[in-house]
């Protein structure tokens, strides 16, 4: 009898197109990198290493500037960083991680030092077939590039190398799919990438020319497919952002009834893998999904943080942010970032053990910038601190973020730290006031809203130390024990 045996699914093999300034590499050509090839050595230059790429333009470094945060936002300037030296293959390597997210296989990867624009694919003739000929010999089942390519570039891409070609942007648009559950997060992911598909449609078929409809006598010859494609697609954004809009409205209710209780918000936001949903299930013992993958998590989970002697926070995990992060996907979760926005705290969480923390800065900042979110008071938090054990790196951080709280989520250290600053900043110092006992009922108060340390009941007065904000902190002003 013979044993019939399932054919393993072979994974999709990707070959990988990058790009870096030629300015920032010694090297004044272009190579393919492999296991036997060393990578090209980078010169030192924080402010090109610094810039975030903006989903709009493929070559946006001035942008560094405009992101960084205002005088009301307490946060390290960016000049102050220390830039190491990067690889070529460094530069790739978020998109190795997005790639392998998606499950395909990386067969080799190529950085070009400069991109010579050409109206037919955006880089010079000579480099084009270069790479098109890289990847057939490689055995490759499609070219991702990591920079975005116009719709027309991407048509003649697929006719030179004969295997489909795509961007960074749509790596990012088939991992949110991959990762939607709700019935918000999938109409929000359906119509990023049906605003991100519109102009690229004619590149699906082959011949566009076949027309559908009208009769011999009509007024006209009837319609291209693509026509009637375009126009299907169009209505579907249409009848998703009217399903998108009574979402929001039950999302504004739920949010209506939670205002109700006299909490502040405090919402984690990062960059993506930084650790948010851990430091969530750590910080409150939740139990919220969590894998070591890029966008684990679409939708914003919500969960009280309560605090010893009063009251507690709402502590929200959002979405991870991503360096070029498309604005089709920003504009369609707008609502799901307006937690971000209307927070009264944030917890800006950073992957304390990656070597490009400081790009992963630069980027949440600029995200923050894009749904006006910038200006909220800020924590920044340095996960995964466990993961660091030379000096050296450690001693960068500090000089980088020297106002941060250093906390590891696997090993439940720095809390301390942590929640005194988050008492500190949503409720102030700690004060001492002299309480007359007519107005023992604010003490209810303090514990709704506030935090109450100690609480000393005398013969006249019951003294209280506490920390409070808003409509306690004013009824408590005229009872303050000021302390020379």
């Amino acid at each position: 009898m013979f044993e019939v045996r399932e054919e393993e699914e072979k994974p999709v093999r990707a070959f990988l197109v990058g790009c870096v300034k030629a300015e920032s590499i010694n090297t004044a050509h272009f190579d393919v990198f492999a296991s036997s090839k060393a990578d090209a050595k980078a010169k030192k230059n924080s402010e090109s290493i610094f810039a975030v790429h903006d989903s709009g333009s493929t070559n946006n470094a001035n942008k560094a500037e405009s992101a960084a945060p205002e005088e009301t936002v307490k946060a390290p300037e960016l000049s102050a960083f220390s830039a190491p030296e990067r690889s070529g293959r460094e530069e790739l390597q978020e998109l190795f991680g997005l790639v392998k997210t998606l499950g395909m296989e990386i067969c080799d990867c190529l950085i070009l030092t400069n991109r010579n624009p050409h109206p037919k694919f955006g880089i010079g003739l000579g480099k084009a077939a270069a790479i098109a000929e890289e990847a057939k010999e490689q055995g490759a089942d499609c070219i991702i590039f990591d920079f975005e390519i116009s719709p027309t570039h991407q048509r003649n891409w697929e006719k030179l190398a004969g295997i489909p070609v795509f961007d960074r942007h749509e790596v990012i648009l088939r991992i949110f799919a991959s990762r939607a559950r709700t019935k918000e997060a999938s109409l929000q992911v359906e119509l990023a990438k049906l605003q991100y598909s519109l102009p690229r449609l004619a590149h699906s078929y082959g011949d566009m020319a076949k027309q559908r409809g009208g009769n011999y006598g009509a007024k006209g010859s009837g319609e291209t497919k693509l026509e009637l494609d375009r126009r299907a697609v169009q209505n579907r954004i249409s009848r998703i952002k009217i399903e998108l809009a009574k979402v929001v409205k039950e999302r504004e209710t739920l949010r209506s009834r939670r205002d109700k209780v006299p909490l502040p918000s405090c919402a984690l936001v990062g960059y993506t893998n930084a650790g948010k949903s851990s430091l969530l299930n750590a910080l409150t013992g939740s139990e919220v999904f969590v894998e070591d993958k890029l966008f684990a998590t679409l939708d914003p989970t919500t969960r009280r943080l309560s605090f010893d002697g009063g009251t507690g926070i709402l502590l929200t995990d959002t979405v991870g942010f991503i360096s070029n992060l498309p604005h089709s996907l920003v504009n369609a979760f707008k609502s799901t970032l307006e937690e971000t926005a209307r927070a009264d705290l944030q917890l800006l969480v950073l992957d304390a053990s990656d070597g490009n923390i400081c790009e992963q800065y630069q980027t949440v900042l600029q995200v923050l910038k894009e749904i006006d979110a910038l200006n909220a008071p800020r924590i920044i938090v340095l996960n995964k601190i466990d993961s660091v054990k030379d000096m050296f790196t450690l001693r960068r951080l500090e000089n980088n973020f020297p106002q941060a709280v250093r906390v590891s989520a696997l090993e439940k250290t720095g809390f301390d730290e942590l929640i005194s600053a988050i008492h500190q900043m949503l409720f102030g110092a700690q004060k001492t006031y002299e309480l007359p006992l007519e107005k023992a009922e604010i003490l209810e108060l303090i514990r709704k809203t506030g935090i109450l340390i100690s609480s000393e009941w005398q013969e006249n007065a019951i003294k209280i130390e506490a920390q409070v904000s808003g409509k306690a902190q004013s009824l408590l002003a005229p009872y303050e024990i000021l302390h020379d």
